[in-house]
């Protein structure tokens, strides 16, 4: 598993603090700023980017010739800020888990990456909305690697809770390289967790293949 991988066993807790002010920024705050980006300042902006056209068609045949490129170039910049605004909001929290939950959401994933099967033994509890966030993430990250670096091997996830949100997500493919160092994928997933006061660790997986094994504490941040 290439990117979600980092050396057998290695561990990443807590690098910095992380205060109840950032933790509200991933839960209801964060929500609320998605909801706001998605269905007030978007639509704002795409208002705009038609109202550009309305003026574009309606230029006169004797309008100065570098008008219309100008408004071609204002459009261009409009339609620019709509989808950074829509990928702000995405980043934010992932519509998928208001529209699915995270269980729904991982196995949506998990069935457009195919080979890939989702196992919760027990339904879960609410979970606060930063840590349905980060196992997406991770989740999410895990699958998408296996999936490229050990193509065709059966994956594995699986969620339960003790304490902790306990995510696993293990494949069947060949393991990691010699001398593997970890990528951007690898050190996401462990910052994700250790913002919430969890960990997120890789080891090889017996007789081969990697797993990745994630804990995030459900009293990280208020439900």
């Amino acid at each position: 598993m290439g990117d979600a991988g980092g050396g057998g066993g290695s561990r990443h807790r807590g690098g910095r603090h992380i205060g109840r002010g950032d933790r509200g920024l991933r839960s209801g705050a964060g929500r609320r700023l998605r909801r706001d980006l998605h269905d007030g300042l978007g639509p704002t902006l795409a208002g705009i980017a038609l109202g550009i056209d309305t003026v574009h068609r309606a230029l006169a045949d004797d309008s100065p010739g570098d008008t219309g490129d100008l408004l071609t170039a204002l459009r261009e910049e409009a339609e620019r800020a709509v989808t950074d605004i829509r990928r702000i909001a995405y980043n934010l929290r992932p519509p998928v888990l208001d529209e699915r939950g995270l269980v729904g959401a991982i196995r949506e994933h998990a069935t457009r990456l195919g080979g890939t099967t989702v196992t919760v033994p027990t339904p879960l509890p609410p979970l606060p909305a930063a840590v349905e966030v980060a196992a997406y993430r991770i989740a999410v990250e895990a699958m998408t690697n296996a999936s490229r670096h050990a193509p065709g091997a059966a994956v594995e996830v699986s969620l339960s809770v003790n304490g902790h949100l306990e995510l696993q997500v293990a494949d069947a493919g060949a393991g990691l390289r010699p001398g593997f160092q970890a990528g951007v994928g690898l050190r996401s997933m462990r910052e994700r967790a250790a913002e919430l006061g969890g960990e997120c660790v890789l080891n090889p997986r017996d007789p081969h293949g990697t797993v990745v094994r994630a804990s995030l504490p459900l009293e990280a941040v208020p439900a």
